[in-house]
């Protein structure tokens, strides 16, 4: 208990805390920027299992704000590396890398078996498909953003309102940290608020951090955070996400990568058939999804098949 002695001293913890936490598994998608704060700090504090996810590999330029990762990494798989790392940091620590993105589809496998989900992937397709298996499986999520030097951690789901309760739709123009850039200082503090928040929701702290989001702003300097426990769900039908390989042939398949993509307004279609928009982050199908389904049609679908 030497490793842990300053953690379980704590009256909020005991010995019982950390038996609870060395019993817990943890889901974590994303082992960029967020995730390279996040991991080492739950490894650090006794997390008994984490599964991690995340397709990509080590690129020079996510040294800056993944710090996780060394110059000898680069070109390696990032969930590999990190659980690499991350055994060497507590071998008590049993992590289960998968270098594969995580879809509507795996995730169904998956996350049923997390004691909770961490959403560190900062990609809202991803997002909303995990708040919405989360809230169907009673399962909490933490999920967090960060853009520029600003950003929010909040936690969703396992009794508490969803992602959806709060931001029914994503923003309408959806900036990247590879198009509006990053500072590193404030990936690595939501990821520090996203791991306090996955730790006190393992450990079942009082106040909860379901139901709480928490915003900084280093551009103003400002720490605000509001609670949304009774925000009610979206009414009527939900913008359905789904995976490539849940695409079926009697779907009105829209790839809108492509140039001259039809506009959704001209489609000729059953009213019962189900339209699925594809693009690479989910945004433009989001938007053009939203469009078909606000002229009525209820079968509607999007799929984000990354880059």
């Amino acid at each position: 208990m030497n490793r842990y002695i300053r953690q379980s001293c704590l009256p909020e913890v005991g010995d019982a805390g950390q038996a609870q936490l060395a019993a817990a598994r943890v889901l974590v998608v994303g082992a960029g920027g967020l995730g390279c704060a996040l991991l080492p700090l739950l490894a650090g504090a006794g997390v008994g299992q984490i599964s991690l996810y995340d397709p990509d590999k080590v690129e020079l330029h996510n040294l800056h704000r993944q710090t996780l990762y060394r110059m000898s990494d680069l070109g390696q798989p990032k969930a590999e590396v990190a659980a690499r790392h991350l055994q060497a940091l507590n071998p008590e620590c049993r992590v289960l890398p998968s270098a594969t993105r995580l879809d509507p589809d795996t995730a169904r496998t998956a996350v049923p078996d997390a004691d909770l989900v961490i959403d560190a992937a900062d990609n809202f397709a991803v997002s909303y498909a995990l708040s919405d298996l989360c809230q169907t499986l009673a399962k909490p999520l933490a999920s967090a953003s960060v853009l520029g030097r600003q950003g929010y951690a909040g936690g969703f789901c396992g009794g508490s309102p969803s992602l959806r309760a709060v931001f029914p739709d994503p923003p309408p123009v959806a900036a990247t940290c590879a198009s509006a850039g990053v500072m590193g200082p404030a990936v690595a503090t939501l990821g520090a608020i996203q791991a306090q928040m996955a730790l006190s929701i393992l450990l079942g702290h009082a106040p909860s951090p379901l139901g709480l989001i928490l915003s900084v702003d280093f551009s103003g300097w400002r720490v605000s955070q509001f609670r949304f426990d009774g925000a009610p769900e979206p009414e009527g039908a939900l913008l359905e996400i789904v995976a490539r390989v849940a695409i079926r042939d009697d779907d009105l398949l829209v790839d809108l990568r492509e140039d001259g993509a039809q506009d959704p307004a001209g489609l000729s279609l059953r009213p019962d058939q189900r339209v699925v928009f594809l693009c690479a982050s989910g945004l433009r199908a989001w938007r053009a999804a939203r469009l078909l389904a606000d002229k009525g049609h209820r079968r509607v679908a999007i799929c984000a098949v990354g880059t």
